[in-house]
Parts: C-alpha cells; structure tokens; sequence
C-alpha cells in the first residue's frame, strides 16, 4: 500500500485535499500535521511514500523541510501543495515530484494522483523478483535475494556477502539498497546494509549504539547513532 502524510496548517485546504486522496486514488494518509516540526519527527520514524507539503508555514516551513528530507537515503516524493508560484523553481531544485497552487484544480489533482499510483506500483512490482545477478571474478552469478548476509562499501563499489561467498558490485552501496526489498534490508550504517532477517544478537555498545552479530558468520556490523532510532523501530526494542 502506498503511503501519505498531509503536511498544512490551514484546515479548510487539507480537508478538500483529504477528500481528493480518499476519493480518487487508494492512497492511504497515515497522518495529518500542521507544521513541520511534528511532520519531520514522524517521517524520520516512518515510511512515507509521499508528503503533500504546505509552504508557509510557522517554525519549520515547507521549503526548509523539504531541503531536509531530500538529503535522507530514503526519499519520500514531494508535491508542494502552497498558493504561491514564486517558490516553484526552489521546489524544483530539491526535486520536488510536483507543485499545485491552491485553489485546487480538481483535473489537476486526480492526474498526479494516478501519476502517483503508477510509478509507486512499478516500484513494488520491481521489489518482487526474488534473484540478483552479482560479479564474482569474471562470472556472473545468480543469487537469491534472501541468501544475502550484509553489504558493505568499498570506495565506489559494493561487497556483498552470503553464507559463504563474497560479491562485487560496481556502484555505490546506496544504488545497491535500491534494488533490494525495503521491508527486508537496512542500512545501518553509511557503510553497511544488512539483512534484518540474519540477525542473530544486538549488543549494546558505545554511545548508546549496537553492533549486529549475524547467523552463520563471524561478524559485527555496526548501527550508527543516526540510523539507531530507525533500528529500534524495527526491531521494537
């Protein structure tokens, strides 16, 4: 399911947008924010697919916020949702998927909706295939997405490891995240993506922060203290 939050500060635009959502498209809106503050909190804890995002708004605006979430790893898609068209190009150059000026356009709004469903199914649908083709010398092996332990960066290219072997990738650990399933693979740590599923013990280290030990192998792989709150959310601990 594909998932939205509503980020404004003035009721009677974000009633009519909610109705446009729940109408026209099977979006679902986990929740709704009047400033930008609460709506960060709540992202940084969360997966969102797409945030309709009000401009002006008190303490953290929306232009302000959206700099923020276009620097994360996992990117929602931005529709700046303002009545203003001089913030247009700004929008644009933190690759904002769309800008509508209010009032609404009704037309307008059901297009980017479906536009919306479409490109968030192919994403799934990517998400299903269960191999990946991985570089192991000069061959090229076929791997199933489950047996892979952890990935690990090695200046611009990717280590990847099963049980008992070791993958190349040319490109860069972030690339690689994005061919695998966000439900079974996290990234721990600028440097490491492990498969949530191998997880054999968390151990409490430094800082507040934990090393991960794996089923089957001897290894620890790191959380960072910027990606702990997310891990804890996951793990439910």
């Amino acid at each position: 399911m594909v998932n939205c939050i509503i980020v404004d500060d003035e009721y009677p635009s974000k009633e009519e947008l909610k109705y446009f959502i729940k109408n026209f498209s099977d979006i679902n809106i986990l929740k709704e924010f009047d400033n930008g503050v609460d709506a960060l909190k709540y992202i940084e804890d969360n997966k969102v697919d797409i945030i309709f995002l009000d401009i002006n708004m008190p303490n953290l605006d929306g232009m302000s916020l959206g700099r923020i979430i276009s620097k994360f790893e996992y990117k929602p898609k931005i529709i700046f949702i303002t009545a203003y068209k001089e913030y247009a190009i700004e929008a644009f150059e933190i690759e904002a998927f769309d800008y509508i000026l209010k009032p609404y356009s009704e037309d307008r709004i059901v297009t980017i909706l479906k536009k919306l469903e479409k490109i968030e199914f192919d994403r799934d649908k990517k998400c299903k295939f269960d191999r990946i083709t991985l570089w192991k010398g000069e061959k090229m092996i076929v791997v199933n997405i489950e047996d892979i332990y952890y990935c690990m960066a090695s200046e611009r290219e990717t280590l990847v490891y099963t049980k008992d072997e070791e993958y190349v990738v040319n490109m860069s650990i972030s690339d690689f995240l994005n061919k695998l399933p966000k439900d079974k693979f996290f990234r721990s740590h600028r440097s490491y993506v492990l498969n949530i599923d191998k997880i054999k013990e968390i151990i409490p280290w430094f800082n507040n922060t934990y090393n991960i030990k794996l089923k089957d192998l001897d290894v620890e792989i790191p959380v960072s203290r910027k990606n702990i709150k997310k891990f804890k959310h996951i793990m439910g601990i």
